[in-house]
């Protein structure tokens, strides 16, 4: 009978890119790390692509050869290394190795082909204005963060954007309430700005927007707002969300249940035309 293939997690794809990384800061070739630990070549890609999942012991050997000591990483990823084949909830045991919402969120969205999510009360970070974030960003720190500290995250998500218009550029389909439409984060100007630009980033053959009208009284949306990162084959689709409680990153098969809810959503919204429209006049209203 043949073998099931190895499910590509995230904790699988996370710990590929960290140790494929690790390798390159050291100017070595996958040859050469092959000769030195006296392994397959092949075997070591498929580790980084995370095509196989790799042994502790060579994470260990991994490590040293890169001369990388530093002993709170190294449990990390080792931790990681053991438990590669789980695909449930990872942010609040390994919140520690990646910060979800600058590291972990943004290499999936870098790796993704299309990314599609659902906006119950904000645009999403992908479409937002500098000013809009910055407004958002602010309202959600901790009360006596420093202004340096805000910019510097404002920031972040600026180059996050940089995704859009890279030569294949990620696709983003989103569906926003009508509610979004409504909140004027940031004050008119601001928000005027923010809705100006969702109708010129409309014009992009990648972005989608859909607004799903309030005259729609029960969707697939009501629990709150979700994110779905459709990868490049063979790697499933991730989906994500996120509340006071925490975030949460589901993989297959529980992935499935977002797939099939924003396929509904989709069908309730209005069309992107429509939806360009009512947003033109939501920013006419400011």
């Amino acid at each position: 009978m043949p073998h099931k293939p190895f499910i590509r997690t995230l904790r699988a794809q996370w710990l590929g890119q960290r140790l494929r990384a690790l390798r390159e800061e050291r100017g070595m070739t996958l040859r050469l790390v092959a000769e030195h630990l006296q392994r397959d070549m092949s075997a070591l890609g498929r580790y980084e692509r995370a095509d196989w999942p790799i042994r502790k012991g060579d994470v260990v050997a991994l490590l040293d050869l890169y001369g990388f000591h530093d002993a709170a990483e190294r449990a990390r990823l080792l931790a990681l290394a053991e438990e590669v084949w789980r695909t449930d909830r990872w942010d609040e045991d390994y919140g520690d190795v990646v910060d979800s919402s600058f590291i972990e969120y943004p290499w999936l969205e870098s790796r993704a082909e299309r990314v599609c999510c659902f906006h119950l009360t904000l645009v999403p970070g992908l479409l937002q204005t500098r000013d809009y974030a910055a407004s958002v960003i602010r309202n959600a720190s901790e009360p006596g963060t420093p202004e340096a500290t805000v910019e510097r995250w404002v920031e972040l998500r600026m180059t996050r954007q940089e995704v859009l218009a890279r030569p294949a550029p990620v696709k983003i389909d989103a569906v926003l309430d009508e509610s979004v439409l409504r909140r004027k984060v940031g004050g008119n100007d601001v928000f005027r700005g923010q809705l100006e630009h969702l109708v010129d980033l409309q014009r992009r053959r990648n972005v989608s927007i859909r607004v799903m009208s309030s005259s729609v009284a029960l969707h697939q949306g009501l629990d709150g707002t979700f994110w779905i990162f459709h990868l490049p084959e063979p790697y499933p689709a991730v989906a994500y969300v996120e509340s006071l409680g925490g975030r949460l990153y589901m993989e297959s098969p529980k992935a499935e249940r977002f797939v099939g809810a924003y396929r509904q959503l989709g069908k309730a919204a209005l069309s992107p035309a429509e939806s360009a429209e009512l947003i033109a006049r939501y920013a006419k209203e400011l």
